[in-house]
């Protein structure tokens, strides 16, 4: 698995990764219903512009399709969306990605990087495996 950055013609891919993740991976803590209006069937118009906007990561198969998600907004230092899909919840993709938010959070001479989760998510993260070295020293 590689990651790189995500090009503005594979939004539609990314915008499908993320609805599949919240699909799988909320259904337990939210009703249907709110899942539906957080994953609407048409790729919101700003998301591409997003893609084109920050540091927006992919890791990717070996046909180079994108499998998982996430990005920084440098003006705020904030981690925003990582999502896996289902399929790929267990191979790291993740935690690679945030390592290269890292990368990149130190390129561009941050000095803060915030990262917030669902209560869900919060044991993910502090889970040992997250091992990168990404979180522990910026």
């Amino acid at each position: 698995m590689q990651i790189r950055e995500a090009r503005a013609e594979e939004a539609e891919r990314c915008s499908a990764i993320r609805n599949q993740a919240i699909r799988y991976g909320c259904r337990s803590s939210y009703s249907e219903t709110v899942i539906a209006t957080q994953t609407p069937k048409q790729m919101p118009a700003s998301y591409r512009q997003t893609i084109l906007d920050n540091p927006f990561f992919v890791a990717v198969d070996a046909q180079d399709c994108p499998v998982a998600t996430g990005f920084l907004v440098p003006a705020s230092g904030n981690v925003e969306a990582i999502f896996t899909l289902p399929a790929w919840s267990a191979r790291d993709a993740g935690g690679l990605i945030i390592a290269a938010i890292v990368r990149e959070t130190r390129r561009r001479g941050l000095s803060q990087l915030n990262l917030s989760s669902t209560p869900k998510r919060a044991a993910v993260l502090s889970a040992p495996r997250l091992q990168h070295g990404a979180l522990r020293r910026l």
